[in-house]
């Protein structure tokens, strides 16, 4: 059964800690098995992707040791194949980070085509360029990527279009490569500085990641090292914007507030307080929110990751507002489920018109994938009576403890797995 039941109307008032970066953690991981000594990885989130990413290294050969929750020490000496036959990776988006990682240490590598969220054509053809461009013969087969090179040779690769994935896996494909590779119109998010500064800690010779052009010297041999993962900026992101849709008072502890720039800028803008200190931001909203237009773009621009949490708050704020989805093409499956707890949005194209109603409607729903499942958690703390949301697996791909949290802040919110469950939270509730 695996569902989340919230009774919503309680404003969120408290403290909450945000655990590492899921997408800079999946990026670090596999680059830790490029090196043949052992790598300590503190600040990893307890999340499916990075536990089923961690399995999958295990199943060619890499030694995990899990020194606490949030610890691993990774050694690849001992890897024996360069296919990977996991099932579970099928599953998550980043499988495709262990190409990169593979064919740059052993020059070969086969791992199945990505999967993760459903959000509309998401192509690897800037990934499988970058390797091309470096030297490696690369097709795909059966349902897998099999990238093979003699070796791998520096080259000038220009991104036809800024992706994140691309330029994460290039630059793990180049810091062994020979000679001096540039990458331009490359990604400039935080989770491509800290795989940057990751590697550079274990011998890489990276310059100018967090630019959009990034240089990189290839080294013969990258070395051990112990490194934090940065703070989940979408993460915390999610819980500034449940502050802000339950009228509360938040303080998000733990995170980089340069990071929440793009995220801070719109929630003042439609109303909320938002102050700011080395490691922490609090955020409080005390009256109804006001409308805005939103475009997503990439970082330092509004995240996609944001777009359905910033849509579900809209949707219950003044006036009329316009949200734009410029990255992804099927990133608004969430709104047919938004409608039935009474939210007035219309979706034309990549564009969501949103006529903020008073309050939503509790309801059954299911959530479509991970940042929309996160999404249509903050419409059930705000909505009058029950929600119960479905597939919440979803949800657990990015999101560690997202009830407990919630809960510890005031929600009414449980994870329950039978109908017995469900009983218990509507009479405690009662």
């Amino acid at each position: 059964m695996n569902q989340y039941v919230i009774n919503g109307g309680s404003p969120l008032v408290g403290e909450v800690e945000i655990g590492g970066a899921k997408n800079a953690a999946l990026g670090i991981l596999a680059a830790s098995i490029m090196t043949d000594e052992t790598v300590t990885i503190e600040n990893v989130p307890d999340v499916r992707d990075t536990n089923v990413l961690i399995q999958a290294m295990e199943s060619v050969g890499a030694n995990v040791i899990r020194v606490d929750r949030h610890t691993v020490k990774i050694n690849g000496s001992q890897i024996h194949n360069l296919v990977i036959e996991d099932e579970h990776i099928k599953k998550i988006r980043a499988s495709y980070y262990l190409i990169g990682a593979l064919l740059g240490k052993y020059k070969k590598a086969e791992v199945p085509l990505p999967g993760g969220c459903n959000l509309g054509t998401r192509a690897i053809d800037q990934h499988l360029k970058g390797f091309r461009l470096l030297g490696a013969n690369v097709k795909v087969a059966h349902g897998a990527v099999v990238a093979e090179a003699k070796s791998l040779h520096g080259a000038h690769i220009f991104m036809d279009k800024v992706s994140v994935g691309a330029t994460i896996n290039v630059m793990l494909a180049a810091v062994m490569a020979e000679g001096k590779t540039t990458i331009e119109n490359a990604a400039k998010e935080p989770h491509v500085v800290d795989l940057a500064n990751f590697l550079n800690s274990m011998g890489a010779n990276i310059k100018g990641a967090g630019t959009d052009v990034i240089r990189i010297s290839g080294v013969p041999k990258l070395h051990k090292t112990e490194y934090a993962i940065i703070p989940d900026q979408i993460e915390a992101g999610t819980f500034m914007m449940a502050a802000a849709i339950t009228k509360g008072d938040v303080t998000v502890k733990n995170v980089i507030p340069k990071h929440l720039e793009c995220i801070s800028a719109k929630l003042i803008e439609i109303g909320c307080e938002i102050e700011e200190s080395d490691d922490a931001v609090r955020l409080v909203a005390k009256d109804r929110l006001m409308d805005t237009q939103v475009k997503t773009l990439p970082y330092p621009g509004f995240p996609t990751d944001m777009q359905p949490q910033m849509t579900v708050t809209l949707g219950v704020s003044e006036g009329i507002s316009i949200v734009t989805e410029s990255i992804f093409d099927n990133r608004f499956k969430y709104v047919d489920e938004l409608t039935k707890m009474g939210a007035d949005v219309k979706v034309e194209g990549n564009t969501a018109i949103i006529s903020g109603i008073e309050k939503y409607s509790g309801s059954a729903i299911a959530a479509p994938d991970l940042r929309a499942g996160a999404a249509l958690v903050l419409a059930g703390l705000v909505a009058e009576g029950t929600t119960t949301i479905e597939d919440i697996h979803y949800i657990e791909r990015g999101y560690e403890d997202f009830h407990i949290k919630l809960a510890n802040l005031g929600a009414e919110i449980a994870k329950v797995e039978t109908e017995k469950d469900l009983r218990k939270f509507a009479f405690k509730v009662v």
